[in-house]
């Protein structure tokens, strides 16, 4: 079962030599092709960012989910928001016409202040896919630790940006274990349907999905699943699928279609920008300042915080330090970001009521990747679309909710794809490290080894029911599982334990978390909706009682 797939063994059928036939011009295009010239070596848009002596009643550091929430209900209260951005815009197309960078073929755009891309599946056929880009501020970090990389989206609208888009809701039985101080029923009858409806959730047509050619890699992981016993579930997702449709007729320019999605998408997709975001600025009460990356906040001699920034140019390169005074700060830089700020204000000294709670609790959502190779009358489809629409879940008996995950070549590779969230136990914690000036993470790489095993009760028993095998060629040689990183970090500032239970930090009032920080390590599924309603239910209160 752990022999390579790239072997003919006899029973799939499957050889390298076929493979290589099919994959000069992806191979061509991906790995073997050297560094474009940057076209992108100066800001792309005219942004009037914050400035330096500002006073604001609300400062929101981030503008992902839980922050884009913050500010747009904080606005509809009445109330003026700054949020700075460390990332760019992503409003302006660039010399190809396009905002966003191919899945196939990245470039500048696709990495943030990298030399060479990393991409998360490293390998095909034996070949490297990493590629040497001009260093810029791209659109998704590959934010390297000890034992872990973690995958975070940079700009205007946060990871919804580069993320899959699965809109997935946890099952109510599982609640008690994500936010066991939470309310479930006020959760599942009022925040997740707001979060719901805020994100623009809709699930896709059965029908269509039932003949459209580009979901034929999802049937066949259904196939698979359900013949091993398990059952497959449509998920929800924050794409136009009526879009989607134009795109297969033809009618209108490819974005899922066209592999679009670690590095953006151009069309179809509803990231924050088109929901909360647009919702936002059409209050007239917030402002949004890209290129800004907070460094220190401190408690204000008359009231608040002092808030320094440094405002960036697509180099990374501070080009100008402002001082701004806010009456009220929340974090909403990512689980990561929040984290790793938050431990340096303690540890320096900035914020040093902050309470030992603080860096602690910090998960991966249990994520672990692999691929199956299956037989040659199980074609998975040249043409895949990059929106997941399915899982398979194991959770009770295994551990496991793996979504049925696309691999758009554009190439037949015969291989089923899965992200899996899992049941690990391990959590981690960020410290400061004074000498380097820099918060670590105490993740170890042995720690993915439940996600490994839990993952393997899904796909060991549909591999022996269909006679089929593990692909060893996507994250190195002769490596099965992608157990190297995560897109889903939560944790590191705990509801209820770094803060209160509406996410205000101890110690400092006026200071709140509203991301994916206060999430102790896992939401049994894609997060991005759990951090939502979360942020909903907090502000709402926060609002109410703070205001």
């Amino acid at each position: 079962m752990n022999d390579t797939s790239l072997k003919n063994d006899g029973r799939t059928g499957f050889s390298r030599r076929r493979f290589i036939t099919g994959t000069g011009s992806l191979l061509g295009a991906a790995a073997l092709a050297g560094p474009i010239p940057s076209a992108w070596a100066t800001p792309r848009t005219a942004a009037a960012p914050i400035a330096s002596g500002s006073r604001v009643p609300a400062l929101v550091i981030g503008t992902g989910y839980g922050g884009c929430v913050a500010a747009l209900r904080l606005a509809q209260a009445g109330t003026d928001v700054h949020m700075v951005e460390m990332g760019m815009a992503w409003d302006t197309p660039g010399p190809d016409g396009k905002i966003f960078a191919n899945t196939t073929r990245p470039d500048d755009r696709s990495f943030w202040l990298r030399t060479r891309t990393k991409q998360p599946l490293s390998n095909f056929l034996g070949f490297p896919l990493d590629r040497n880009v001009n260093r810029y501020t791209g659109i998704l970090d590959a934010e390297e630790f000890g034992g872990i990389t973690v995958y975070q989206g940079r700009g205007v609208g946060g990871g919804s940006l580069v993320n899959g888009g699965m809109a997935v809701t946890p099952r109510r039985e599982n609640f008690g274990a994500i936010l066991p101080t939470v309310d479930a029923e006020e959760m599942y009858s009022t925040y997740y349907p707001r979060a719901n409806s805020g994100l623009g959730v809709t699930t896709i047509d059965p029908a269509w999905f039932e003949e459209a050619d580009c979901y034929q890699y999802a049937r066949v992981g259904r196939k698979h699943a359900q013949r091993a016993g398990f059952p497959f579930l449509f998920v929800p997702a924050v794409y136009d699928w009526d879009y989607m449709k134009r795109e297969a007729a033809g009618t209108v320019p490819r974005s899922a279609l066209d592999g679009e999605i670690l590095y953006g998408n151009n069309h179809g997709k509803k990231s924050l920008q088109k929901t909360y975001i647009d919702r936002i600025r059409a209050t007239g009460r917030v402002t949004i300042s890209p290129l800004h990356k907070v460094t220190t906040v401190t408690p204000a001699p008359g009231g608040g915080y002092t808030v320094l920034i440094d405002q960036l140019d697509t180099t990374g390169r501070t080009t100008a330090t402002k001082a701004v005074t806010a009456d009220k700060v929340f974090f909403a830089a990512g689980s990561v970001g929040t984290s790793k700020l938050l431990v340096g204000l303690k540890a320096t000294g900035a914020l040093p009521l902050l309470n030992d709670e603080v860096g602690r609790g910090w998960g991966d959502n249990g994520n672990v990747m692999c691929g199956r190779a299956n037989h040659l009358w199980d074609p998975t489809g040249k043409l895949q679309a990059s929106i997941p629409t399915g899982g398979i879940d194991n959770w009770d008996a295994g551990g496991a909710f793996a979504e049925v995950a696309p691999l758009p070549t554009g190439i037949e590779t015969w291989a089923s794809f899965y992200l899996s969230i899992t049941k690990n136990p391990h959590r981690a914690r960020f410290t400061w490290n004074a000498a380097a000036g820099r918060a670590e993470l105490d993740w170890q790489t042995a720690w993915k080894q439940p996600s490994i095993d839990a993952a393997k009760t899904i796909f060991d028993r549909i591999n022996r029911k269909e006679g089929t095998i593990y692909r060893s060629d996507l994250f190195g040689v002769h490596k099965i599982w992608g157990d190297h990183l995560t897109y889903h970090p939560l944790g590191g500032a705990v509801l209820d334990k770094a803060t209160d239970n509406y996410g205000r930090l101890h110690g400092h009032p006026g200071l709140y978390v509203i991301d994916g920080a206060l999430i102790p390590g896992n939401t049994s599924v894609n997060p991005f909706v759990t951090i939502t309603a979360l942020a909903e239910r907090n502000i709402e209160r926060i609002i109410a009682t703070d205001l």
